[in-house]
Parts: structure tokens; sequence; C-alpha cells
């Protein structure tokens, strides 16, 4: 039985209808009087990709306000906690049977409506970007040669069509490494000399590795060994900030663009997740990432010291 020492806490697969595929989230309820010193610790014990913790929303019409946390860091926006916690909050007061409703989760990079349904025992969930990304105006685009050393490829497997690297943001920042086929994507890993110097050049957090796929439009890996996430199995943030990666490499037609993309195929945790880019009069106007959440536990978790050590 739970007493005012801890919380209750849960865990869910995310970008996945398997339990133990996709990526695991952490979720820690009636959060509102955790310092961030304690949601950090929090985080770092679970130690997973990201931990989301729930909070009473700022305004009352709204589901939650929510704060996102790698193991060393917290986040302003992330997609996987954003489609778990929808999906799990969703549950918590669902009908029987088929059903649809809008989760409105308030997070640090803004407002961010989550659509989420159940169709045959089945759910789904759908996230409008609260940011649409844009090339920052600080950092470097590094060359490809550091890019190559960096991941620990050759500089003629950078690159692929007229698809070249990135730096963009949107909330979170991500530099983008297109190579050239499925075998160079899963030979690459951060070598950490090269890797310091191309995101300190850069000034992202994490670099996210794409290429075409015949079994979807393109795989993915994505690395954040500062964050405290050598790899991360699903990364729906650097998902929607993909869509001005690709309009820029080549422009998408006016209209709504759906792509299907996989991630975590490397690491045995395979996630599944659904982009689709609108673009109006050449310009992106919206970005939205869909995918499914499965449950795994539930219980409480004990709080830390109020001065918890970071």
């Amino acid at each position: 039985m739970g007493c005012l020492s801890d919380l209750p806490a849960a865990t869910c697969d995310v970008f996945t209808d398997q339990p133990y595929a996709g990526n695991p989230l952490a979720i820690v309820e009636q959060a509102d009087a955790l310092s961030v010193a304690q949601m950090q610790t929090i985080a770092r014990e679970f130690n997973l990709s990201e931990t989301i913790f729930v909070m009473s929303p700022d305004d009352p019409g709204h589901t939650a306000k929510v704060r996102i946390f790698f193991p060393n860091d917290e986040i302003p926006f992330a997609g996987h906690p954003t489609i778990g916690c929808a999906i799990f909050l969703a549950l918590k007061s669902a009908p029987d049977g088929d059903f649809d409703t809008v989760i409105t989760l308030e997070e640090q990079a803004g407002l961010v409506p989550v659509d989420v349904s159940r169709r045959a025992g089945k759910m789904r969930a759908q996230f409008t970007a609260p940011v649409l990304p844009y090339w920052p105006e600080t950092g470097t685009l590094p060359g490809d040669a550091l890019l190559a050393e960096a991941v620990g490829l050759t500089a003629d497997k950078i690159g692929f069509g007229a698809h070249r690297a990135g730096i963009w943001r949107g909330g979170p920042g991500y530099l983008y490494i297109p190579v050239a086929d499925t075998t160079a994507l899963a030979a690459s890993q951060p070598n950490r000399h090269a890797w310091d110097d191309a995101m300190a050049m850069s000034g992202m957090e994490g670099a996210y590795l794409y290429t075409p796929a015949e079994d979807c439009d393109f795989r993915a890996r994505m690395f954040a060994p500062d964050g405290g996430v050598p790899e991360d199995p699903a990364t729906g943030s650097a998902s929607a900030i993909l869509a001005a990666q690709l309009h820029a490499s080549t422009p998408l037609g006016d209209g709504d663009t759906r792509l299907s993309l996989r991630q975590g195929i490397e690491m045995g945790r395979p996630s599944e997740i659904g982009l689709t880019i609108r673009v109006e009069a050449g310009i992106i106007s919206k970005i939205r990432v869909s995918g499914t959440a499965v449950p795994i536990s539930e219980g409480r978790i004990a709080l830390p010291p109020v001065h918890a050590p970071t």
C-alpha cells in the first residue's frame, strides 16, 4: 500500500504493439511537489532513455502538465514520452470498446495535443509537433570526413542521392546524417574523440542517422551518449524534425506526405513510427507523429531526498 513517501509509477513500451520491443518509458504520476533534482534522480534510477513526470495542468482545460528527463538532463519535448503518456492517461478513464479522445499535454516546448484511439483492442496516438523545425543560428555543420569518423564510417558512406547532413532544432536539436544504405547504418557507432568534436561543432544534443530501406520509407538510428542515451530505440522528436531534413534535401509536394520509419532494429527493439508532413505553398506547415504503446508494469516509487544529488 502506498504512502506519502512514494508515488505511483508505470512503464510501457512505445512505438510498438509487442511487449519488450519499441522504446521503454517510465511514467511518474502526482509529481507536482517534486524538485528538478528529485525528478533527475528518479530518471537516473529508471535509467531509460526518458522518464516523464505527470502533474496538474496550469490550464484546467488541459489534461496534464509534464516534464521529460533523460538520465542526465531535462528535454523540452520528446515524442516517445508524449505518445506513451497520452495512451497511459487515456486508458485510465477509457470506456470499454473503441474510443477516440484528445489528451492535451503542457510540455516545456509548448502545448501538445495528442489524438488517442482504440480500435479492435489496439491503441494508437498521434501528436502534432509543438515547434516547426528550423536551422539554428548557432552551430556549424561538420564536414563529411569528420562526420564519417564520428560514426565509424568512411566518407563515401555519408549521404545518398541529394541528401546531405544537416542540423535542425524543434525543441531539442539533432545532427542529421544520411548514410548510404542499411549496411552502413548497421555498422555505425560513435567514435568518441571524433564524436565529441562533431557534436561540439554542431551544438546539437544527438545524432540521427537515416537511410532508405525496403521494409519502410526510412530506417534510422539515434545516438545521444552525452545525455545518458548511448542509443535510442525510437526517437519521436527526431522523427518529427526529420521532416525539415527531408524537405530540404528533396522538396516535398504540397499536401500531406505520409512516411513509415523504423528504428531500434540493431538494438533488438524494433520500433514503428508514422510521420505525416503537411506542406503548403512549398513550406512545412504541420508535422504529426503517430505510434502505439503497450503497458508493461505499474507500482510505486520511493521519493528521493529533497536535495537529491545531481
